[in-house]
């Protein structure tokens, strides 16, 4: 689709790394928290537009990569499945029980939000991972491409952080009620993206 290999994997890979806990997601259940739905909204709005310009200096490093050198392009999308794992070996074997280093004031959510997101330098160097996996070098269409998965980011972000804000209360709760349970999953998704990394590097 448009150059993009495997799109449903895309969608789902997308899914999955929103799910894993993050400076965006504790900015938008803290201002959900502080400021309610619409706080929340506003700091959904934050993350996208910080995302989204990372997403595109990143995009800038992989479409030049994939013009100048395409034997270098394959072995960045191996460098990219290798970085995958190991990031699920971090989910792992992380400690429970990790404070969360996010504050956010009662005012301008979303500009706080979009703060958080763009100074985080990890999320660059997870774009310029990630985006090589899912692009087809023989059916890709330049900009197009890159549009297309910047806008599939967006969707799923703003679907996914929403439906968080409308239920950051119940979250809340149930997360600090079964720890246990919050940290299990954190482990799933560590073996979901191993798999994810091995699966990509046999594409």
């Amino acid at each position: 689709m448009l150059g993009i290999a495997d799109y449903g994997a895309f969608c789902a890979a997308i899914l999955l790394f929103l799910a894993l806990p993050g400076p965006g997601t504790f900015a938008l259940l803290t201002s959900t928290a502080k400021g309610g739905f619409r706080a929340g909204a506003a700091a959904t709005a934050g993350v996208i537009a910080g995302d989204q310009v990372l997403l595109w200096l990143a995009v800038a490093g992989v479409a030049t990569l994939l013009a100048a050198n395409p034997m270098l392009f394959k072995l960045v999308q191996y460098a990219g499945a290798a970085y995958l794992a190991w990031i699920g070996l971090k989910l792992i074997f992380a400690k429970p029980g990790s404070a969360s280093p996010i504050r956010i004031e009662p005012r301008d959510y979303g500009r706080q939000a979009f703060l958080i997101t763009l100074l985080n330098p990890k999320a660059i160097v997870f774009y310029m991972a990630f985006f090589p996996l899912f692009i087809d070098p023989a059916q890709h269409r330049g900009a197009l491409t890159f549009a297309a998965m910047a806008l599939t980011i967006a969707v799923i972000t703003a679907v996914y952080c929403l439906l968080l804000c409308a239920f950051a209360n119940a979250v809340s709760a149930k997360v600090k009620a079964h720890r246990r349970l919050a940290g299990a999953l954190e482990k799933l998704a560590g073996v979901f993206l191993i798999a994810f990394g091995i699966r990509l590097s046999n594409q």
